[in-house]
């Protein structure tokens, strides 16, 4: 496989907070900005979550799969969806590059010559593709410290050949506005998770997974506090301590997964550490939203379903007042109400009288966070 130019690059279509996005997340975050301006990308922070799933080897897992991180793109960057493929091998890709434009695409890191991981390790890595002159013309914008050196951002030019089968080619277009997100959590019982990793028997097999996952969480936390700042929530002393925090949580779990491997004793105390860690997440990063951040943040999410301007909802809170409020809008208002803002309203307050006016959506918004806080 061949490399016709190579070259990592600091150009402004790179200029995504790399350091703080996965290898799914990190080209999304271009084509965001890209459409929707510098910075966009930061409200895949928006939620801090802590949701584990069962993943591979009956281990649990932080770590979203393509779906999800198709769903945020659509549900907080503004992203499209407009046509998938599955299993296109160079010729398919090149193809549909011409056909459709630039293209996301999810490979296999392996067989990738412009990573490190070429030839090294398998994992599911994205870029973005589109019909070059000499090539394949790749932009990867992932930054990471690998055990085989560095992935940083750039652009390649690759012979179409030196690609592999992709397992997901995706064509996404902007959509006309971008959500409204605003800063939330939601974090499960981290017990189960915790007990799962201590009781699993194939030591070296859980210690490798769990590197993963603090990395992923760490990361997870740095991008949710770079998303508050980007909303105008002061960065603290106390969750900058916690940031640090997560790092060196990280950073002793692939040391002690590495120590493992080598057939020497786990360290004692490093999933009380990951616990503590999690449970402190939701004290460093509570936020008490104002009433007039809700009333803005509903009334952003109306605008957009409406496609007028979030002054003249505020101007305008009789909500049938406005050009083009009917009932397929109202139900449109409340599912994006309860997918962005992370809540689920009680079905006995969905009434008319509660829906037509921007203070009773803000009501409901602040009584369903309060009681979501309150069970969690």
């Amino acid at each position: 496989m061949t490399l016709v130019q190579e070259g990592p690059s600091s150009s402004a279509d790179l200029a995504v907070e790399a350091q703080l996005l996965d290898c799914l997340q990190a080209n999304l975050a271009v084509l965001a900005d890209r459409h929707h301006g510098p910075g966009t990308h930061l409200a895949l922070g928006a939620t801090l979550r802590f949701r584990p799933t069962t993943g591979s080897g009956g281990l649990p897992t932080v770590e979203p799969d393509l779906a999800g991180h198709l769903a945020d793109a659509g549900r907080l960057l503004g992203l499209t969806v407009t046509a998938t493929w599955q299993q296109a091998g160079p010729a398919r890709l090149a193809d549909l590059s011409r056909r459709h434009g630039e293209l996301y695409v999810v490979a296999d890191a392996h067989d990738l010559p412009w990573t490190p991981y070429h030839g090294q390790r398998h994992l599911e890595h994205s870029f973005l593709v589109g019909s070059g002159p000499e090539g394949a013309a790749i932009t990867d914008a992932y930054r990471n410290q690998t055990p085989w050196g560095a992935a940083e951002p750039g652009h390649w030019v690759v012979d179409w050949a030196a690609l592999p089968v992709a397992g997901h080619v995706v064509a996404l277009a902007p959509a006309a506005t971008v959500p409204t997100a605003t800063a939330a959590v939601d974090l499960a019982d981290p017990a189960p998770y915790l007990a799962a990793y201590a009781g699993h028997t194939d030591r070296v097999a859980a210690l490798h997974r769990l590197t993963l996952e603090t990395w992923l969480l760490a990361r997870s936390r740095k991008l949710h506090a770079a998303f508050r700042a980007r909303a105008g929530i002061a960065t603290t002393d106390a969750v900058e301590e916690h940031l640090r925090e997560w790092d060196l949580l990280t950073e002793q779990t692939y040391l002690a997964a590495r120590r493992v491997e080598r057939g020497r004793r786990e360290p004692s105390g490093l999933l009380d550490r990951l616990g503590s860690a999690l449970a402190a997440d939701r004290a460093v990063f509570a936020v008490e939203a104002s009433p007039d951040a809700v009333r803005d943040t509903v009334a952003g999410i109306v605008a957009a379903v409406l496609g007028t301007k979030v002054e003249r909802v505020l101007a305008e809170p009789e909500l049938p007042r406005l050009p083009g409020f009917d009932s397929v809008r109202l139900v449109e208002v409340v599912a994006r109400l309860e997918d962005q803002l992370d809540v689920e309203f009680d079905p006995d307050d969905l009434l008319p009288e509660n829906l037509h006016h921007l203070d009773g959506l803000c009501r409901l918004v602040t009584g369903a966070a309060g009681a979501a806080g309150g069970a969690r």
